[in-house]
């Protein structure tokens, strides 16, 4: 009778496990692609934050789509956009055709999102850019706003705004070394990555360096990909370099700040190096990438607004480690799809396009307002400043990454300060104040 009653309940649990599984199985689904670089960091964060943000709406039931709810189901999709293009594209079309998924997340080396958005644009799909810089990418919708409408951008906000921002903290780490260090002219020495999105940035930054008082030391142009970079460190070195302004997302980012430290160079590094904005940099770079600067998204500590901490802590949680700007996938879909899909209750892409074009938002990563070109059209560009977003900079302090800028920031003289919550004192390497400070 034992054997028998036991034999009942292990049946029974199992028919409630089928019963219960069913509905999920047999219920709709959006379908939403995330396409990007999954064998790299960036990659992964795409993944991971579209994952937190499919978990956590499918555990409250799903998306109320008119009378319905539908459940999130992802597809993953690995560009590989950093060593191939035409693999990117490849992808990008098999979600489409194959997979045929609803919208589309994702997108981070400009030569292949170029081509990606062409491929879901021509599908009518919503592409949400969780990765990619380039301001070209918006301009073409207000230049053929029928074709291209279906794009917007989530994270980062454009080049000319990060370099607005990267400039702005340019500025200010040459003023500290001037004035703590006393040094007359401050001397830097230009890092960027061989990318399109980064050749309009070294254009002007060769201006901006001279238009400031500032010499430029030189322009050095490594590899995306390379792993060794001790000729162009040892040419910065003999430079005399006080300032080194990184232009950097991809790998290179490790081996760059890493062998600068190993030399202690005696300049600042500050710009964007995104691989400095993950715990495991630390790690990767032996140890030796202490005070690099980069503009960042998220650090641990420090809150934009009330969602800021509570997105971190939890991701946190969940994968080990803070996230990375392209997590703004969570962002894309809990407070940017969902909520248009629920105020306009359907997947309708143009219906859709219309109520996100003037859908101002908060997310964890500041307040989202799209943007329009001086003759008023369109460019589904997320506004930059402070009130919207203006992302910030973190610096590795003896081991720990924190927030420096902004730190009591004046966008104007008669602005109020800007601070976030969390933000501490920038710091100058202890080796550059020993071989400068008179």
């Amino acid at each position: 009778m034992k054997k028998c009653h036991v034999l009942w309940v292990i049946l029974v649990a199992a028919f409630l496990v089928v019963t219960i599984s069913v509905p999920a199985w047999g219920a709709k689904t959006i379908k939403i692609g995330v396409l990007g670089p999954m064998q790299f960091m960036l990659g992964k964060g795409m993944w991971n934050g579209a994952l937190m943000a499919a978990d956590e709406i499918n555990a409250k039931g799903g998306v109320q789509v008119g009378s319905e709810k539908m459940l999130i189901e992802l597809v993953q999709a690995d560009s590989n956009e950093l060593n191939n293009i035409a693999d990117a594209t490849t992808a990008m079309e098999r979600l489409l055709t194959r997979d045929k998924v609803d919208f589309v997340l994702g997108g981070f080396r400009s030569e292949a999102v170029f081509p990606m958005q062409d491929i879901a644009m021509e599908h009518k799909t919503i592409f949400i850019g969780c990765g990619c810089s380039n301001v070209e990418l918006c301009k073409r919708v207000a230049e053929n706003y029928d074709f291209y409408k279906y794009w917007f951008r989530e994270t980062p906000f454009s080049n000319t705004s990060l370099a607005r921002t990267t400039f702005i903290n340019l500025s200010f780490v040459a003023d500290r070394m001037k004035k703590d260090l006393n040094i007359p002219t401050i001397k830097v020495a230009v890092v960027a990555e061989k990318a399109v999105w980064a050749d309009p940035m070294v254009a002007f930054a060769e201006a901006y360096i001279k238009g400031k008082g500032m010499e430029l030391a030189g322009v050095w142009r490594p590899s995306p990909m390379a792993t060794d970079v001790t000729a162009e460190l040892a040419a910065i070195q003999r430079s005399g370099a006080h300032v080194i302004f990184t232009i950097i997302a991809s790998p290179v980012g490790i081996p760059f700040a890493r062998q600068a430290g190993e030399l202690k160079i005696p300049a600042v590094q500050v710009g964007i190096n995104t691989e400095a904005q993950k715990d495991s940099y630390w790690q990767a770079t032996q140890g030796k990438g202490d005070y690099v600067m980069t503009l960042n998204t998220f650090c641990q500590g420090v809150a934009y607004n009330e969602l800021t901490k509570p997105f971190v802590d939890a991701y946190m949680k969940r994968f080990g480690e803070t996230p990375t700007y392209t997590t703004g996938t969570y962002s894309a879909i809990v407070y940017t799809l969902v909520p248009a899909i629920e105020k306009t209750g359907t997947l309708n892409a143009d219906k859709l396009v219309a109520f996100l074009e003037n859908y101002e938002h908060k997310t964890p990563a500041g307040l989202i307002k799209y943007t329009k070109d001086a003759n008023g059209n369109p460019l589904h560009d997320i506004t930059w400043g402070p009130g919207y977003s203006t992302g910030m900079t973190t610096q590795w302090q003896e081991g720990k990454m924190v927030g420096v800028w902004p730190y009591k920031w004046k966008p104007t003289p008669d602005a109020p300060k800007v601070t976030y919550k969390g933000m501490v004192p920038f710091k100058i390497p202890p080796w550059a104040i020993k071989e400068h400070k008179k």
